[in-house]
Parts: structure tokens; C-alpha cells; sequence
């Protein structure tokens, strides 16, 4: 009791840094400093409890302060303190997802959970399926899986080699997982079709439409179109209604990778811009992302129901009996493609009940209006550069910061080299003084810009005025 009341001081010590401005985001060393200054390794004799305390402190001390109200670098941010103590519950119950009788409760709550998050979607009453997976990439495969398995049931016994060349599409700003999972289940990524975006990242459905003609035409089966709701780097949402009518036209299913954009169903304000979602098959959904669960929370719902069991079950019977004195349906894990399943639903369903839906809206809605915020704040202002015009859709605002040297500077190769090496140097800076973080990247023809996110309910207007200074003091002599 002792040691754990010793571990719980070091966390909440940690809880209260996270959240005071005046401590570093990051204290940053390079691999080789960090690898020299600690002994990691593993010995063969074992550490007293006050080593075992100093390692806790050692790997906080270095650890990236995700809660922190000025870390702004990935779609995973914030500390919520009911999903912090959920996440401790479910670490002392120490369980596994994969049957009622070893995971009574939690079997329940994912039932009643998954009901609710697809009655969000808009499916009648909620009906369908689903499973909390691994993270979207996951969800996404899963999704994929379960698409060539209603065209095609008998790929399951006879593998890729049984059915024709089947393609996919999704546009040129999805997220690499869709690829990745092409290659994971044998399809290849050189069958995922790479449809053609607008100016602000949307998939385009003349384009879709002419690529899925093409397909037909050479022969391939098109079997899954992937549309985005809220895209990594742009904050792009697909037209889900243009795309869900050119779905249904050719027979295909309709994947919507909603990780990152799905919370905003959570808001009346903002959830207009998923419309024709509830035309989906399948959905991915992380909570973890835009509603702050701690991480790992995403859902893959599907609207027909028995789908995803009749796809994946392999009736383990060392498992799943099937003479229990229980109701078998709420033996869940034989429609996972995992056996081991972290229970990852119950932070998200005591969130929900601590803040209600209103207040993950809340959040939420005050998340988007920080990211306006910023954008209204830099749009005309000396020294960026918007990289797309018009307000953000999502919290994505995409940014060049111009230092004095290159204001003024005529568009030319030297210019957009020089351009290039901008964002890098400041992130460099910002990890080196721990002061906040924020992402960069290239885009297509675009050299490297900063994609600033909010996902984090503690972030105020504040912060974006502290991360806008931070950049013109830390880009001035570039």
C-alpha cells in the first residue's frame, strides 16, 4: 500500500505540471544523451521498491506532457481527469474484452456504448455492430476486411486467390492506413485508387465516379470506398451524400473514416458537416482524438448487424462454449480479429456520464472556436501565409510562417528552399526551450508548413497568442 501510495504522489505531482504553464512541455535530449545518462537495461537481480520509485519519476520527467494546455502536436491531446481515473480502474481490473463471463461489466458497457455512438450516426434505434479496436488504422482495416468479406464470403476459406482483383478508393489525403491495410490483408497497395482533392482537401465525386468506371472497365472489382471526415492535415471532409449516391449506384461499400472528424457529431453546431454519414456502411470513430479520451479509444461501427461475427468467428471452443448458462451474444470476442482485447471502453463511458453530451459539445464547440481564433488572428497578418484560404472546418489551421528575410522575397526555387527549412528550424527550437510543440509537414507540391491542432478543452485563446509569439521570437533571424 505503501509503494502505491508512493506511485499515486508521483502521478499526481505529474497531473498538476501538466497543467501549470510555467513548466516545460518537453525537457528534450537526443536518444544517445538519454541512452548514456540512465542505465535502461535489464539485469538478472531485482531493484528495491525505491529504484523501482526513481525509474516512475525518471520516465515522467523526460515524458512528453500531452495534458499540457501549449502541446498542440497531435490529434491526441489533453488530460481528462475522469478518463485518467477510468483508465487506473481498468488497469485494476485487469481483464480481457473476450467473453461476458471474465468481463461482465465491460462487456455491457461496449454493448451499450457502441448502441449509443451509432444511434449518433444516425442508424434507426442504433442497430448494427461494432467493436472498440487498437486505433483507427485498425478500425480502418477492419472496415476493409468486412467489405470484402460481404462481396466475397468465400475469401475467408479460400484466401485472395479464390476472387477477382479487387480495388478500392479513397482520396489523395486519406490516411496512409488505408493503404497499409490493403497491404496487411493481401489486396496490395496498388490497388487503392488515389481520388483527386479540391483545393480545401475534399474528395472529388466526378473524379470518384470516373476512377470506379475505370476500374469496371479493365476488369477489377470495386469493392470499398474510403471517404474522410476530417482529414489529418487539412481537416477536409468528403461530400458523404455525393459519394454515399455514387456508392449506391455502383454497389460498393461506403467506409467512413471519421477518427479524427467523428466527435463533431457530439455537436449541434459543427455536426452539419458529416451529413450523409448515416448512408455508411461502416464507420471509424476515436474518441480519443477530438472528445480527449486517453489514449487508446476507436470504434469501428458497422450498420448490418452479424457481419463482423460471421466474417472473423473461428469457434475457439475452449472459449466459446456454446452450452453456457449465459446469453452467448454478449460473448463478443469472436468477431475480433484479436484474441487479447484491451478493455478500452469504460474511460470513454465514464466520461460520458461525468460531462453528459452536452459537455463533450462543449468542448468540443469551444475547440473549433480556438481554432478560428487563430486562424482569424493570422490570415492577414505580416509574416504567414494561409496554405488554403477560407476559415478551417475542423481544428486543422494550416500556416507559413514567412521570417523578415523572406518577406517581400519574389516566388522563385530559392524562395520555396529557403521556405522549406523554416518550419523545421522552429519546431527544433520550440523542443530544444520545451516551450510548446506544434506539427509540420509537406503536402503534394507544398513545402513544409505548420498544421496547428486544438484538441485539448484546456487550451484558451491565451495559449494561441503565446504559441503566435513563440514562433515570431523563435523564427526572427531565419
Amino acid at each position: 500500500m505503501s509503494f502505491l501510495q508512493d506511485v499515486v504522489d508521483i502521478l499526481l505531482q505529474y497531473v498538476v505540471k501538466s497543467f501549470d504553464r510555467s513548466t516545460k512541455v518537453i525537457d528534450f535530449h537526443y536518444p544517445n544523451e538519454l541512452l548514456q545518462e540512465y542505465n535502461w537495461e535489464l539485469a538478472d537481480q531485482p531493484q528495491t521498491l525505491e529504484e523501482i520509485l526513481l525509474n516512475c519519476r525518471t520516465t515522467l520527467k523526460y515524458a512528453i506532457k500531452t495534458g499540457h494546455p501549449r502541446y498542440f502536436n497531435q490529434l491526441s491531446t489533453g488530460l481528462d481527469m475522469v478518463g485518467l481515473a477510468a483508465d487506473w480502474l481498468t488497469s485494476a481490473a485487469n481483464t480481457n474484452m473476450f467473453t461476458y463471463e471474465i468481463a461482465p461489466v465491460f462487456v455491457l458497457l461496449e454493448y451499450v456504448t457502441l448502441r449509443k455512438m451509432r444511434e449518433m450516426v444516425g442508424w434507426p434505434g442504433g442497430c448494427g455492430d461494432g467493436i472498440f479496436s487498437p486505433g483507427g488504422a485498425i478500425s480502418n482495416m477492419y472496415a476493409m476486411l468486412i467489405a470484402r468479406f460481404k462481396m466475397f464470403p468465400e475469401v475467408k476459406e479460400k484466401g485472395m486467390a479464390a476472387i477477382p482483383r479487387l480495388v478500392a478508393f479513397t482520396s489523395e489525403h486519406s490516411h496512409f492506413s488505408v493503404k497499409k491495410g490493403a497491404a496487411a490483408l493481401g489486396i496490395g497497395t496498388d490497388s487503392v485508387i488515389l481520388i483527386r482533392c479540391d483545393e480545401r482537401g475534399k474528395m472529388i465525386p466526378s473524379d470518384l465516379e470516373r476512377r470506379i468506371v475505370e476500374a469496371k472497365q479493365k476488369g477489377f472489382v470495386p469493392f470499398l470506398v474510403s471517404a474522410t471526415a476530417g482529414t489529418t492535415v487539412y481537416g477536409a471532409f468528403d461530400p458523404l451524400i455525393a459519394i454515399a449516391d455514387i456508392c449506391k449506384k455502383y454497389k460498393i461499400w461506403m467506409h467512413v473514416d471519421g477518427a479524427w472528424g467523428g466527435g463533431l457529431l457530439m455537436s449541434r453546431k459543427h455536426k452539419w458537416k458529416l451529413n450523409g454519414v448515416e448512408r455508411a456502411n461502416s464507420v471509424t470513430w476515436n474518441p480519443h482524438k477530438m472528445m480527449g479520451v486517453p489514449l487508446q479509444c476507436s470504434a469501428l461501427l458497422v450498420r448490418e448487424e452479424g457481419l463482423m461475427q460471421s466474417c472473423n468467428q473461428m469457434h475457439a471452443s475452449y472459449l466459446f462454449q456454446q452450452d453456457k448458462h449465459y446469453d452467448l451474444s454478449y460473448d463478443t470476442g469472436d468477431k475480433a480479429l484479436q484474441c487479447g482485447r484491451h478493455v478500452d471502453v469504460f474511460k470513454l463511458w465514464l466520461m460520458w456520464r461525468a460531462k453528459g453530451t452536452t459537455g463533450f459539445e462543449a468542448q468540443i464547440d469551444k475547440c473549433l472556436e480556438l481554432a478560428e481564433y487563430l486562424y482569424n488572428k493570422i490570415k492577414n497578418r505580416e509574416g504567414y501565409e494561409m496554405v488554403f484560404d477560407g476559415k478551417p472546418q475542423h481544428t486543422n489551421v494550416c500556416f507559413w510562417y514567412i521570417p523578415p528575410s523572406l518577406r517581400g522575397v519574389e516566388d522563385s526555387e530559392e524562395r520555396t528552399s529557403r521556405l522549406m527549412k523554416v518550419a523545421p528550424v522552429i519546431k527544433a527550437r520550440m523542443m530544444e526551450y520545451g516551450t510548446t510543440m506544434v506539427s509540420y509537414q509537406p503536402l503534394g507540391d507544398k513545402v513544409n508548413f505548420f498544421r496547428m491542432v486544438i484538441s485539448n478543452p484546456a487550451a484558451t485563446h491565451q495559449d494561441i497568442d503565446f504559441l503566435i509569439d513563440e514562433i515570431e521570437r523563435l523564427g526572427q533571424d531565419l
